[in-house]
């Protein structure tokens, strides 16, 4: 106990002369910033997942063409949960009398009590009334109608509409489903009616074809609990859906928010390694004189580590603590803005940030304070008198390396994706490595110089090769700051230049199924006389998978038990129809990510390009032979090359694209995407009234919803993007102020020798800029070429080089540089001369 109320008192007289504030500042620092933004993350990660569960109407949903078992309602009925049943079916919709009867093939929604429970019904219930959030679903007794139904059907407000043998009142138009992002591409008028109401119609019989659904939500733990369960009590035809089933655009901006947030926690643990490294190293040093006096006075090794050992644990619990305390009560302000801006609700913080910060605070402590501290235990008794008798203690070295590899697995931790984790991790060693080449390099370029110099300037830049260690640590030190900010402003920038550009105003909200060959050029006409640009038509073929290698694709028998989830995805892809369709020229939304794609080639044997991501789910490789049986007749072809997607781009694409002149022959429809002006509110009236067969898919909700996503999404990363930011300019400012010392002590020798401020602050300056400029250029480069690879490699971002970036981040990186170095070392200029002799000297 006495070495530990030694290491308390004199954590308290440190304390009291000011020795420790700078090692507790930069802890409590680095601990605010991880903690903060692991709990703004974690909070904001939570409240966009359940807000992404509006685009299912609830957190889980099950669902198949067969009556769900007792074992699916059983875990619905669990505690935690609520939960409600949906039906669907398709069915003629009349509308009108006899003598003017309108009729159409509709998709029916029956909605039980409490459906969605996520987000809500956006409907219009007057002819020039607003648009508004339904409190509920529709009375017994009316239904509503989707406007694009309406419109076809030519169905207005107050209408009865004829279903089976019932007669409902048409109540509203719905503008907005909750769940509308799972299923966009209906080609068929909606109607929603009140599950009560469904018995009545006489639409339920046997042989009926109903799809099933049964809606959950509830609390994380809860829901996912349902999913592990509900899933083992699935049958064939049934499937559970979450978000991650969502379509591929929401489901691609949820996925990169998540990476970039986990990118912003990997730059602040790395900031706060930089802070706490260069604080404890100037903490060190200043001990070794005090620790050989004690050697003097017969204190053993093992006293010294017990002291100032026990003197690191108390600081690091105290500063974990102050940290996480401020990072609380920041992030609930933070948390309040969001929810406000967001309009979302924002869940309450957990406690994995709080363990987090702790987590951090003491390894960084542990990896950069231990290795002086065991030094300090081997500080001979001579050093009171000689001061440059230092020793490194083996042992240290070890230690520091053992430190270091926690710290790589708390990287790899908190950054949740082994590619991001894996390309950071060797970037820092990398920009490490090249930072200190280059210090060592400007030390010797300045020692050749400042012979020629003057002044203020040759005074500067003397102090960078005269510190020539200190020099080095500061370079390596501020460049891997500002390479990790420059890399997160760099992703930053490019993820949401990616979002407003896919997400752009002028992307299609119609899309036109169905047209037939001779009606190719009728429809080009009518767009033209529409006012519309002339779309790009796309054939569209309907093959079933037969076999892959010569090998015959087995369907899934009934009695089947499910598998995993990855078994039942691959089984549920192969027993589907495909729409298959052919060109010669890729648009900027598809890119080849291996083999060759045919062009203006004509291939003597036909060939396929297919999406990546469904190959890899089927096992096809280059070079494989896939067969497909199409109305009959077989085609077999070679997967010549892969293709990535952009799914968001909101125009028609295909999983597989056979080359041309393959599908001659067989029948074909062909597909079409355009944007209408909102102000055409007759467009598709007016069309299905010239071309019957046509169907149109209007897509305005959903790209509504998409934009709202993306919208909400990208504030979140701009909160953390900026207070990542903030955090990390105080972090380097601590470190920066780890050299305090020593140019307390020339600040004084210069100021008792007749130096002035301006002197003085010239040559601060002119230090700072010679290591600001080297480490910001180096920085930028390295951020530069950092966020090229996470971009392509972990975001599947697009990405090109822009140099000029790299020299506005190193300007910006020298204007911080500078900054943060002056008003870190004001004190130089602010404490008289006797005062700071007598402080470092006494």
């Amino acid at each position: 106990m006495r070495p530990l109320v030694m290491a308390w008192r004199q954590l308290r007289r440190d304390f009291a002369a000011g020795e420790l504030r700078i090692l507790l500042a930069a802890l409590v620092l680095a601990v605010l910033a991880v903690t903060a933004i692991g709990f703004v993350t974690d909070r904001a990660g939570r409240a966009l997942a359940l807000e992404a569960n509006r685009l299912l109407g609830g957190d889980a949903v099950a669902l198949g063409d067969t009556p769900l078992g007792e074992a699916v309602r059983e875990a619905a009925r669990a505690p935690g949960l609520r939960h409600t049943e949906t039906r669907e079916l398709t069915s003629m919709i009349r509308v009108g009398d006899a003598d003017d009867e309108r009729l159409k093939l509709g998709e029916l929604r029956a909605l039980g009590e409490g459906f969605p429970l996520r987000g809500r019904f956006r409907i219009v219930e007057t002819a020039d009334g607003p648009e508004h959030d339904a409190p509920g679903i529709p009375e017994r007794g009316s239904v509503w109608m989707s406007r694009a139904g309406a419109d076809a059907l030519e169905a207005r407000l107050g209408d009865m509409i004829a279903l089976g043998e019932s007669r409902l009142r048409l109540a509203a138009l719905v503008v907005q489903e909750p769940d509308a992002a799972l299923d966009a591409f209906n080609i068929a008028p909606r109607v929603v009616l009140n599950l009560a109401d469904l018995p009545a119609t006489g639409l339920v019989q046997e042989g009926s074809r109903l799809r099933y659904r049964l809606v959950v939500a509830g609390e994380p733990d809860a829901v996912e609990r349902f999913v592990r369960t509900a899933r083992a009590g699935l049958a064939r035809g049934q499937r559970l859906e979450t978000v991650k089933d969502a379509r591929p655009e929401m489901r691609s901006a949820l996925e990169r928010a998540d990476r970039f947030l986990s990118l912003a926690a990997l730059v602040s643990v790395v900031l706060a390694a930089v802070a706490v490294a260069m604080a404890a190293r100037r903490h060190g040093e200043r001990h070794l004189s005090s620790t050989a006096v004690m050697r003097c006075l017969g204190a053993s090794q093992r006293t010294l580590v017990a002291i100032h050992g026990g003197e690191l644990l108390l600081v690091g619990l105290l500063a974990s603590t102050v940290g996480v305390l401020l990072a609380f009560l920041m992030q609930w302000l933070v948390g309040r803005w969001l929810a406000g801006t967001l309009k979302v609700n924002i869940p309450a913080a957990g406690w994995v940030p709080a363990v987090q910060g702790y987590g951090v605070g003491l390894l960084v402590l542990l990896t950069f304070g231990a290795p002086p501290i065991l030094a300090l235990r081997r500080v001979p008794a001579l050093r009171v008198l000689r001061r440059d008798l230092d020793r490194t203690e083996p042992s240290a070295w070890l230690v520091g390396l053992v430190g270091v590899a926690g710290l790589a697995a708390l990287l790899w931790w908190k950054a949740g994706s082994a590619g991001l984790a894996s390309v950071m991790l060797l970037g820092i060693l990398a920009t490490l490595g090249v930072l200190a080449t280059l210090a060592w390099g400007l030390i010797h370029v300045v020692r050749r110089l400042r012979s020629r110099l003057r002044g203020s300037l040759r005074y500067g830049l003397a102090n960078v090769s005269r510190r020539a260690a200190t020099s080095v640590a500061q370079v390596s030190a501020l460049g891997l700051g500002l390479m990790a900010l420059l890399l997160l402003t760099f992703v930053r920038t490019d993820l949401l230049d990616r979002w407003q550009t896919a997400l752009a105003q002028e992307a299609p909200n119609r899309f036109i199924v169905n047209v037939q060959e001779d009606q190719r050029e009728p429809v080009r006409a009518f767009m033209a006389e529409q006012g519309l640009s002339a779309p790009d038509l796309h054939p569209m073929v309907r093959g079933r998978l037969v076999s892959h290698n010569g090998e015959p694709v087995k369907t899934t028998p009934a009695e089947t038990p499910p598998g995993s989830e990855e078994e039942r995805s691959g089984q549920r892809r192969r027993d589907r129809e495909y729409n298959l369709s052919s060109t010669d020229t890729l648009r900027e939304d598809n890119r080849v990510t291996s083999g060759v794609f045919w062009g203006q080639r004509l291939p003597e044997t036909p060939e396929l390009s297919v999406e990546e991501g469904f190959a890899t789910t089927m096992g096809w490789k280059l070079g494989d032979r896939v067969a497909f049986d199409i109305a009959g007749q077989r085609l077999e072809a070679t997967v010549t090359s892969l293709r990535e997607v952009e799914w968001e781009s909101f125009r028609p694409n295909f999983i597989v694209l056979v080359s041309p002149g393959a599908l001659t022959g067989y029948a074909a429809s062909y597909i079409t995407a355009v944007r209408v002006p909102p102000e055409r509110t007759r467009f598709t009236a007016q069309l299905v009234a010239r071309f019957p067969n046509l169907s149109v898919v209007e897509v305005d909700a959903l790209l509504k919803q998409v934009r709202d996503t993306a919208d909400q999404v990208s504030t979140v990363v701009e909160v953390v993007f900026y207070f990542s930011l903030l955090a990390g300019m105080l972090v380097l400012m601590a470190a920066v102020s780890a050299s305090q010392d020593e140019r307390l002590l020339e600040g004084g020798v210069m100021r008792v020798l007749g130096g002035s401020r301006r002197q003085l602050r010239l040559a601060q300056a002119s230090e700072f800029a010679a290591i600001g400029l080297l480490s910001g250029l180096t920085a930028a480069v390295a951020a530069s070429v950092l966020a090229g690879i996470i971009a392509t490699q972990v975001f599947d971002l697009p990405w090109t080089a822009d140099w000029r970036l790299v020299g506005v981040g190193g300007g910006l990186g020298v204007l911080s540089a500078v900054g943060a170095g002056m008003f870190a070392t004001r004190r130089v200029l602010d404490t008289p001369p006797s005062v700071t002799l007598r402080e470092l000297q006494g």
